[in-house]
This record gives C-alpha cells, structure tokens and sequence, in this order.
C-alpha cells in the first residue's frame, strides 16, 4: 500500500460565507463554490495517495495515481492560504475589533489542529497527517494577513526562493531529515524543519493561496491571468528542473534518486508489501548527497523548482473549478457529491485516516483500487446526505462552535 506524506491541507475548515459582491469579489451572496469542489478533489488525491494503488503503473489508473502524488497537498497547503484569507477578510482585511477577533479565531483553529494531528500521529498509521503542520502554518503566516496580493506574491517567491536552500544548509544543525516512528508524535523541529511538511519549505504555498484570495476572482480577466500565472509556474519548475539535470553535473543522478522517493518524505523504509520502494532518507530531494539534488521538482523534493511547479498547478486547478461553476450550471449540480466532500474537508481527511488505521489497510496491495473506491463512494454518500440537512460537517461544526469563543475579544 502505497504510504505517503500527502494528506490535506484540508483539515482546515472550510470558506466561511461572503457576503455581498461589492466586498467579496463574488457576485451575490453566498460561497466560492469552485474552491470547495477543487478541495474536494484534493481530498479524492489524497485518498489516492495513501490507499490506492501504486503511481506509474500503465493506464488511466497508473496515471491519476501518479498525478496526485505531491500535487494533492500542494493545493491542499495553496487552499490553507484562503482559509486564512477568507477568516480575516478576503479582498479587504478586517481592522479594529473584528480584526483581533478574526486572529483569534485563526489562532483556535491553529491550536485545535495540532492537537488533532498529534493525537493521529499517535495513531500509528502508516501515514503522516498534515494536520499539525498545517496548524503551524496558519500561525506563521497570520503576521502577513493584512498584506494586499502584490507582496503576498512577493514574500511567497522569496520565501520559495531562499527556503529550501536554508533548509539544505541547515541540514548539519538540525540531523538532516528525521523520519518519524509509526505512531512518533511530531515535534517543534519536525514541524519546522525535517517532517513530512517542514514548514520552512511548505509556508510559501499558503502565501501563494492568499495571495490569489485577494485577488477579484469574479472578474475573467483576472481568471486568465491567474491561470496563465499558474501555466508559467508550473513550466518554469517541471521544465527548469528538465533543463537543469541535462546542464548541471550530477544532477541527474540526484534528481533520479528523489524522484524514487517521491511523496515518501515521511517514512524510513516501507515495509513488506508496499507498492513503493525502499529509499534511503538521504536519497530524498535537498537531503541528498549533492547540492544538485535541490535541482529535483519531484513532489515532496521540498526545493524550489519543485514548490514552483507545484504552486503553479494548483493555482490552475483552482482557476480552472471557479470558472467551471460559474460558466456550466449543468456540472455545478453534477459536481454537487464533490462539493459536498470539500465542504467539510477536515471531517473527510479525519474519516480516512481513522478508516486506515482500522481496516489495516498496510500492505494490501491487490484490493487497493477497490479500498479507494470504497473510501470515495463511503465518503462522498456521506457528504451528500449530511449536506442535505447542515451547512457545514460534523468536525467543522465543532471547530465552529470552539472558534465562537473569539467573539470575546474586545
């Protein structure tokens, strides 16, 4: 069974509701539906990830597995930035009292996840859950919610740029990469530095999502852009790296050894049974032996060209679903079931990886198309029939009513 580090930067709850197009963006009141169908397909390419079958077998199949490795929690993280952005304001953030009051509901959250995330860790899943690094980076990027989408997209490119290469130089300081025990509760250091989602690598993703949240997303001209945005990113790192192991002296070597370890940043070895590899920590992107291997944009090679490209393809999945349920009303109710699943992303990763850990799914590597299978349908009827009756999920429920507290801010 396939055990890699992607799991969702879902765990955050769901955008809350904007109201009037003036202040949003969006025409009408209500929500950006396209985001919550794109986080339901990053939820369906996590499933993918953890429990289906191996990537780069031949077919359609070998081929989805293989495009949702890395990108999954890539949009995930991108998605983490409008969460931000829609809690503190999206096109204008809030000032004053509801200000300090939109903080303090960030800072719950962020708490709540990273006790969540340790309390599945502990778990003993063959899987790293995103939730406690995702909670960390909603606190290290709150300082910049006041910020416009110019120097978002700035602070994100520089953060992209000089990240990964702090990272390797640190490498010495820190112990290299630490690859977590089954059921090892993450750390201060492994959250920032030598996890599945260091932050030092993964934060510039969530810049980039708020960046395009503050951005007019109702306006097509700003679709286009944003997707010719997303177009250039993506050929920037996947054809940079091309063009660079080709150029630069072993590169190759190291690239093909990160690339093997692909979406493994999480776990030392993988055990019996496994449809992945058996990789060595130090053969995994910026952790190799030679500083070419910061060349690699294999998913999960935590270097530039690979967060570039990574960005870009998310910034295109999320333009290509806004625009999407504006233009085809006919897909919106057709993609309703998907809807649903994304708007209560943090019950559905939940529901996974509890699912995991009681069906023992390690190692079952001739009925993995069909545990997938079940995990999509179970969820997504769940979805729906919950949706029917409630606005929110059963955990985004509970992470609302804990985030009320906030209201006593003054």
């Amino acid at each position: 069974m396939t055990q890699h580090a992607d799991s969702p930067t879902t765990a955050a709850p769901s955008p809350e509701h904007e109201r009037g197009a003036s202040a949003s963006g969006v025409p009408g009141a209500g929500r950006l539906v396209g985001l919550d169908l794109a986080r339901g397909l990053a939820v369906f390419g996590m499933y993918a990830v953890h429990v289906g079958p191996a990537p780069g077998q031949d077919g359609v199949i070998g081929f989805l597995m293989e495009l949702a490795q890395g990108r999954s929690s890539a949009l995930f993280a991108v998605l983490a930035g409008f969460a931000v952005a829609l809690i503190t304001g999206r096109r204008t953030p809030k000032t004053g009292q509801a200000g300090r009051q939109a903080v303090a509901k960030v800072i719950i959250r962020a708490v709540i996840l990273i006790a969540l995330g340790t309390a599945l860790t502990l778990t003993g899943t063959p899987v790293v859950p995103i939730l406690a690094f995702y909670g960390l980076f909603f606190l290290l990027v709150l300082p910049l919610y006041r910020l416009g989408t110019k120097p978002l997209a700035l602070i994100a490119v520089g953060w992209a740029l000089v990240g990964p290469q702090l990272l390797y130089a640190l490498k010495p300081v820190v112990g290299g990469r630490v690859f977590l025990s089954y059921g090892q509760a993450d750390g201060p250091v492994s959250l920032l530095f030598t996890g599945g989602y260091p932050a030092l690598t993964w934060v510039p993703f969530v810049i980039a999502g708020m960046a395009v949240a503050r951005c007019d997303l109702a306006a097509t001209a700003v679709r286009i852009r944003l997707a010719l945005t997303g177009v250039a990113l993506a050929v920037t790192g996947y054809g940079g790296s091309w063009l660079a192991v080709r150029l630069v002296p072993g590169a190759a070597e190291a690239v093909r050894k990160a690339e093997q370890g692909s979406g493994m940043p999480s776990m030392p070895s993988m055990p019996s049974g496994s449809s992945m590899p058996s990789v060595s920590p130090d053969s995994i992107g910026i952790f190799g032996d030679t500083p070419a291997g910061m060349l690699a944009s294999a998913p999960h090679s935590e270097a530039t060209l690979s967060i570039v490209a990574a960005t870009g393809v998310a910034i295109l999945v999320i333009t290509a679903c806004l625009a999407a349920m504006d233009a085809f009303r006919g897909l919106r109710r057709l993609a309703k079931p998907v809807i649903a699943v994304g708007s209560m992303s943090l019950t559905a990763y939940v529901y996974h990886i509890v699912a995991i850990w009681l069906l023992n799914t390690e190692g079952q590597t001739a009925s993995a198309l069909y545990i997938l299978l079940g995990l999509i349908v179970s969820v997504t009827v769940f979805a729906a029939i919950w949706s029917r009756f409630f606005q929110r999920g059963p955990l985004e429920l509970l992470m609302g009513r804990a985030t009320e507290t906030a209201r006593h801010v003054q």
